[in-house]
């Protein structure tokens, strides 16, 4: 049987080599290069022309998305898998936007990323656990089939100003007074951004406004 031949790119040397050894224990498997930025790793993949890419998403001169939508622009039969520390939605959506199959969280990835490399090769998709289930949540269904990245664009101006509000830690009393609606209003609209986001209680809501950079 034909052994995978893979790319490796990532910024960090130890993360890379721990890769290589890790993949080369297989015997189906061969990696064939490996890039330190997203630029060489669109440069290795035209030269090389690797069955997958194992790609970071955050790395130096050319990030893992743009990187992806280049490598595939130039090579669309090379299956990219993404790796990465961020299980936000708006990092999953660009990068199955930009073209990738599979996105595992680097902190669990073992044994999957052999399994997600397996599957690319038959041009399926593969997710880690944490990341199936996000993309199961309705919001996250929304956001693919209206085309957009991140659920906050589905929020009114309306919203966006409430949600704010919220997080800052204003009442529903307070909030109407601020935007001269009524309570029962705010409340409506707190239900409604709930809903969109895919939270469930008024702490969810505040660490999403923290990790959006809405509050600090």
């Amino acid at each position: 049987m034909r052994r995978l031949r893979i790319l490796l790119a990532d910024d960090h040397t130890v993360m890379r080599t721990g890769l290589r050894a890790f993949l080369e224990r297989h015997r189906n498997l061969e990696v064939v290069g490996e890039a330190q930025n997203g630029r060489e790793a669109v440069s290795l993949s035209a030269s090389l022309l690797p069955d997958i890419v194992v790609m970071d998403v955050a790395m130096p001169l050319l990030n893992g998305v743009e990187a992806t939508k280049a490598l595939l622009k130039e090579s669309p039969s090379t299956a990219v898998v993404i790796l990465s520390m961020h299980s936000d939605e708006a990092y999953v959506m660009r990068s199955l936007q930009a073209g990738a199959l599979a996105y595992l969280l680097k902190d669990s990835a073992g044994p999957d990323l052999v399994l997600a490399i397996e599957a690319v090769s038959q041009g399926k998709s593969f997710f880690s656990p944490a990341i199936r289930r996000l993309l199961a949540e309705d919001h996250i269904r929304v956001l693919r089939q209206k085309g957009v990245e991140d659920s906050y664009e589905l929020l009114t101006m309306r919203e966006r100003e409430i949600l704010q509000l919220i997080a800052e830690g204003k009442t529903n009393k307070e909030v109407a007074t601020a935007l001269n609606i009524s309570p029962y209003t705010v409340e409506t609209h707190r239900g409604n951004i709930l809903g969109k986001l895919g939270l469930h209680s008024p702490v969810e809501l505040v660490l999403y406004a923290v990790r959006k950079g809405i509050i600090h």
